[in-house]
């Protein structure tokens, strides 16, 4: 099969087209036949840096990944072949990526692609949707009627973090850092825009919460973002970060007596722990598709499995606006 391979880490690495062996299938897993796969900054990351749970090279990268499939291994019955399923299964130690025609992956990370949506559209949903899940729902347990507020509520993580705290019943404020991004964040769902150019934490805190602070924070930035954060938060409230890496002052979270989530949505990839949860919510995550109230926002620029050098140079450009999305053509 043909496969977009990486010999190496680092900022120079390229990837390179080669044929390679199509994986076998084995228990527990499906072959699925990639349709599209979507980029994620973590990307990035795993071929610049090389970290440790980078795969083994030479590598396939990429785990986003809707597809359809091709055959199922011993002991799977949640899908059969021609199904198209959708999840985040692979691009870590360990694993086959989506750069590939075909990749292997453990059935419990998958579930059935929405209705309603393309494998495009598919693909870009569930690294972000199952980091957005994890930190809003299991970990800071977002309820109806709760105040949450989301830092980048036009990107990646955070536009449907947006759209996944609507769906829990939360009443919803974002920063964004212009018009035609507040414009997109109130089409989203964002109740109460923040221009964080504009107005400082203190002000928007006094203006939306009468200076008590958001049950809720959920920061995608980070950087010095994250300590932002704590003065937002309401006493005891919630801090969920999916960005945390680096030096950080907690003297303040500690004195507003704060919880602080981080999110490493790629863990139960690398460790083989509690992946069919990932399942069950990508199901969930799909009848919200399904039902319109969930969306991916979508760069107008497509690229295909092949251009994956351009796409990471775009990404790293700046330029996109929405996620970046890799297509078999």
């Amino acid at each position: 099969m043909k496969a977009m391979l990486l010999h190496e880490y680092g900022e120079a690495a390229r990837f390179r087209e080669e044929d390679i062996p199509q994986p076998r299938t084995k228990p527990g897993h499906v072959l699925i036949q990639v349709k599209a796969a979507s980029f994620n900054p973590v990307d990035y990351k795993i071929r610049t840096l090389g970290p440790d749970f980078g795969p083994e090279l030479p590598a396939v990268l990429h785990g986003d990944v809707a597809g359809v499939v091709e055959e199922v291994g011993q002991g799977v019955t949640a899908f059969k072949p021609g199904d198209k399923v959708y999840g985040c299964a692979g691009g870590v130690r360990g694993t086959g990526g989506a750069l590939a025609e075909y990749m292997l992956a453990d059935a419990d990370l998958l579930a059935p692609m929405p209705g309603n949506l393309g494998f495009s559209e598919s693909a870009a949903l569930p690294l972000v949707s199952l980091t957005a899940w994890q930190g809003l729902h299991d970990m800071a347990s977002v309820v109806k009627g709760a105040h949450v507020l989301v830092h980048g509520a036009t990107g990646g993580v955070g536009h449907v973090a947006v759209q996944v705290a609507k769906n829990l019943g939360a009443r919803v404020a974002g920063t964004v850092g212009s018009a035609v991004k507040a414009e997109v964040a109130r089409s989203l769902g964002v109740e109460e825009v923040i221009n964080y150019k504009q107005e400082p934490v203190e002000e928007y805190v006094r203006r939306l919460t009468a200076g008590q602070g958001f049950d809720v924070v959920m920061d995608t930035v980070g950087g010095k973002n994250l300590e932002a954060c704590f003065p937002a938060t309401k006493l005891y409230g919630h801090v969920v970060t999916s960005v945390a890496r680096g030096d950080h002052d907690l003297s303040l979270a500690h004195a507003r007596g704060l919880t602080i989530h981080c999110v490493f949505m790629l863990l139960p990839l690398v460790t083989g722990q509690d992946r069919a949860h990932y399942g069950l919510v990508l199901r969930r995550l799909a009848a919200w598709a399904e039902a319109g109230s969930l969306r991916p926002l979508l760069d107008s620029r497509r690229f295909a499995v092949t251009e994956a050098n351009e796409a990471h140079e775009y990404w790293a450009s700046g330029k996109h606006q929405g996620k970046i999305v890799l297509e078999w053509r």
